[in-house]
């Protein structure tokens, strides 16, 4: 099996080593960079298989760069955010960063995040080839059709350019249609039981689903949200 590739993008010349030296201990193979271009060129250059970004960075910031990769990649991306620092852990979240940590933070918790990105990765995959090879079914709810053999979805016959997490939502969704679920719920389906991030990232695909699919997206009619619990499809 191929060593499993991570893309660490840290200014801190102290703190890039240290985790240089950790990952490479465990196994990986590391690409670094100190800046915000220098970490885009690699990413676009040698595919890794999962980023660490920092989140100050000279010149192009880590947020930035964030917005970029995500437009281009679904590589999982682990966010480094400063003590304190929520705003950057929300919007983080918002541009697609899969996870973060804070400053400080210790080498074992960075690596379990890791590794847990990386099995996320890998299931997401197989589970999505695994349901559309099982299922070889379209789901309807509305206006709302899901092909999963071809992995594409419509509203009222127009095509979606849906990211691949924010498919599995919407399938989850539509396939128990009626039927509400907490957000831990979704986590635990989508990112895996292991997922030791924020909640809040659930809110953010639902977001990004409702501008897509919603006429009104401020007032949904498909995603409703039940106030205490969290999400249900209503066709």
């Amino acid at each position: 099996m191929p060593e499993q590739r991570v893309l660490v993008i840290e200014d801190e010349e102290n703190l890039l080593e240290a985790l240089r030296y950790s990952l490479e201990r465990e196994g990986f193979s590391v690409l670094t960079a100190t800046d915000g271009e220098g970490g885009l060129r690699l990413a676009r250059e040698d595919s890794p298989d999962v980023i660490v970004l920092d989140v100050m960075l000279p010149g192009l910031d880590g947020l930035e760069v964030c917005r970029i990769l995500r437009r281009e990649t679904n590589t999982p991306i682990l966010m480094l955010t400063a003590k304190g620092e929520e705003i950057d852990r929300v919007v983080g979240l918002e541009l697609g960063a899969d996870d973060y940590v804070t400053k400080p933070f210790s080498m074992r918790e960075l690596l379990a995040r890791v590794r847990a990105m990386l099995r996320r990765s890998g299931m997401g995959v197989e589970a999505s080839a695994g349901a559309a090879a099982a299922a070889n079914t379209v789901l309807r709810a509305g206006d709302v059709e899901i092909d999963l053999t071809g992995h594409t979805a419509k509203v009222a016959g127009n095509a979606l350019d849906l990211k691949p997490r924010e498919f599995e939502l919407l399938a989850l969704l539509v396939s128990n249609k009626g039927r509400a679920f907490t957000r831990d719920q979704i986590l635990e389906r989508l990112w895996g039981y292991d997922y030791i991030g924020d909640s809040r990232t659930v809110d953010v695909h639902v977001r990004w689903l409702r501008e897509k699919i919603e006429a009104e997206p401020g007032q949904p009619r498909k995603i409703i949200t039940i106030r205490g619990v969290g999400y249900r499809f209503e066709a």
